[in-house]
């Protein structure tokens, strides 16, 4: 996993854990994605082993997962535990065979819990569920841009039916995809001037380019 930190430099604080989640979502065929994710924990060097100059990690978990679309269905799972801090913690891995069948839609994440909470599953590899779960969802706006059927951009627009299929999906997961919301009232009445999203009109604007020939 990647070192590069998003955080602000904390070389004036006493580091005592770090916790990294990395998700990627890969196009494997008109209809599935592959999604690989991991979670590591660990320690700083020389806080569980004296003069130890590297950092100890404790926790590893992996998932990969086939998931077609649109629907987001699980088609296969697999979890592995690459770092673990007793014998038995990778006995639980074959449990997540029950992950096949379930959509990473609305539902997923209590679906989660009903069948892994507890001691029936591991905690770190449900919350790394939880995290990768939002990823596979931004992945369709990948496929989208891929494809060039975004809400409003790029070079073919999608019709009212599609929009609203999408508008849906959307719906009221934060305040910006309110169902009452200006953003969802926008995009109803195909006004396109969200997009592209700003990161994309920002970095256009680095470029010197266009950012309404998006």
């Amino acid at each position: 996993m990647p070192n590069r930190s998003l955080l602000p430099d904390d070389a004036e604080l006493e580091l005592i854990h770090t916790r990294r989640y990395e998700t990627r979502v890969y196009r494997v065929s008109e209809g599935e994605m592959l999604v690989r994710a991991a979670v590591s924990d660990t320690k700083p060097p020389g806080l569980y082993i004296e003069d130890d100059a590297e950092e100890l990690e404790i926790h590893q978990m992996q998932i990969e997962l086939r998931v077609s679309h649109p629907g987001l269905t699980i088609t296969s799972a697999r979890v592995a535990f690459a770092t673990h801090p007793h014998t038995g913690c990778p006995l639980i891995a074959e449990a997540y065979a029950k992950l096949e069948g379930l959509s990473i839609a609305r539902g997923f994440n209590a679906r989660v819990r009903e069948l892994f909470g507890q001691s029936r599953g591991c905690t770190h590899t449900n919350a790394l569920l939880q995290a990768l779960a939002p990823a596979v969802v931004q992945a369709l706006w990948s496929l989208s841009v891929r494809d060039k059927t975004t809400m409003g951009g790029r070079e073919t627009r999608i019709s009212p039916a599609e929009r609203e299929q999408r508008i849906a999906g959307n719906l009221n997961t934060c305040h910006v995809w309110a169902a009452d919301g200006d953003h969802v009232a926008k995009l109803r009445r195909g006004d396109t001037s969200e997009f592209p999203p700003l990161p994309v009109k920002d970095r256009l604007r680095a470029l010197g380019r266009d950012e309404n020939a998006w």
